[in-house]
């Protein structure tokens, strides 16, 4: 297999991994990460031989964040191998996968049916990445911030609830002062695994309240604006008065974004956080493939927005090298990179599920 792709590293994403990299020195095996003694010494094992040669990934912007910094700390671990990675959207890193582009996809979401028949053998799903997504605005002179539910969440981004003051968005806000600004609303442009989160969060809140379906692309309101990636819909939203949109709590939190707090399936209003998401994620069922959604999970302290990557790998490999590589470096990821994750903005696999991902990385052959 011929890869075309060699991108690098950005200088900002370097400078991010300095700071997480700092930021998980200083903790012990002990801390908050789910990862235990075992997983890593099952990562370190698969990544113990001296490797070299280049593997190439693209997909998720939700995961960008994480895989720079892993590819940062992974030079440590394996200096003879290259990892580069491009994020263009879960749609583009699984059409590269199935083109045979990248060695490696990272998506929020599964292969939708439609798409199954492009790749050329069986795909393996590793998660990684739990991820809080927000319900991010730009509104100015609130007392506090705003708690919406899922049916004023939907009538916003149907373009039923045009205004801030909106009686919905009052009742959600008892006693909060709400501006008669308009709404302008802040979507992604690009086939997007967080579009595909936010909108499956929408049906299952609100069955019928939600029309527009879900899917990694939505035929949003005329008025709607769009964005590529993440860092797209964050740039709106923050130079917008009035805007809203959904952005995955580490690009909210890193653009300095407002964001609301999200009843969820028990009903109580819960603020975007690592804890939350890690609480979704410790209610979920896991298929045998190894995908699952932590969406609308049930529980008083999950958030009811949170989202699952997986990175997705073919299993049988064109060369030894190939797959030695990626055993290395999917290893890392579902392993000791973990720890890694709470400084970023995500929260780390469950225990259980990590496990079942690392007892499939032997599904990687030739």
């Amino acid at each position: 297999m011929h890869l075309r792709r060699r991108r690098q590293v950005t200088t900002a994403g370097l400078a991010v991994c300095a700071l997480a990299l700092a930021a998980c020195s200083s903790s012990s095996s002990s801390s908050t990460s789910s990862t235990t003694s075992s997983s890593s010494s099952a990562s370190s094992s698969a990544s113990s031989a001296a490797l070299s040669g280049t593997l190439n990934g693209s997909g998720s912007t939700l995961q960008l964040t994480y895989q720079q910094a892993a590819i940062s700390a992974f030079r440590s671990v394996q200096s003879g191998m290259t990892v580069n990675y491009g994020a263009g959207g879960s749609g583009k890193g699984r059409t590269d996968l199935a083109s045979g582009v990248v060695n490696y996809a990272a998506s929020d979401s599964p292969i939708p049916a439609a798409q199954a028949s492009t790749f050329k053998g069986t795909v393996l799903y590793f998660p990684d990445v739990i991820a809080p997504v927000t319900v991010s605005y730009n509104l100015s002179g609130l007392s506090k911030p705003l708690q919406l539910s899922a049916p004023v969440i939907a009538s916003i981004f149907q373009a039923k609830i045009t205004t801030w003051n909106n009686s919905a968005i009052a009742a959600d806000n008892p006693g909060v002062t709400l501006p008669s600004t308009p709404i302008t609303i802040a979507v992604r442009s690009d086939s997007s695994g967080t579009t595909q989160n936010f909108t499956q969060f929408l049906v299952d809140a609100t069955g019928d309240g939600w029309t527009l379906g879900t899917s990694s692309t939505i035929k949003w309101p005329a008025t709607a604006r769009a964005g590529n990636g993440n860092g797209g819909v964050a740039s709106i939203i923050k130079s917008t008065p009035g805007a809203v949109g959904y952005v995955d709590y580490s690009d909210a939190k890193a653009s300095g974004l407002t964001f609301a707090n999200i009843k969820n399936s028990a009903g109580d209003y819960v603020t975007p956080s690592v804890a939350g998401a890690s609480a979704a994620a410790s209610q979920v069922t896991v298929k045998p493939n190894l995908t699952f959604s932590a969406i609308w999970a049930p529980g008083a302290t999950s958030y009811p927005i949170s989202a699952q990557s997986y990175v997705l790998v073919y299993e049988t490999q064109p060369n030894a090298n190939d797959e030695a590589m990626l055993k290395a470096w999917v290893g890392y990821l579902i392993g000791a990179g973990q720890q890694l994750l709470p400084n970023l903005g995500f929260a780390p696999l469950p225990s259980s599920i990590q496990s079942m991902a690392q007892a499939q990385l032997s599904k990687i052959s030739m």
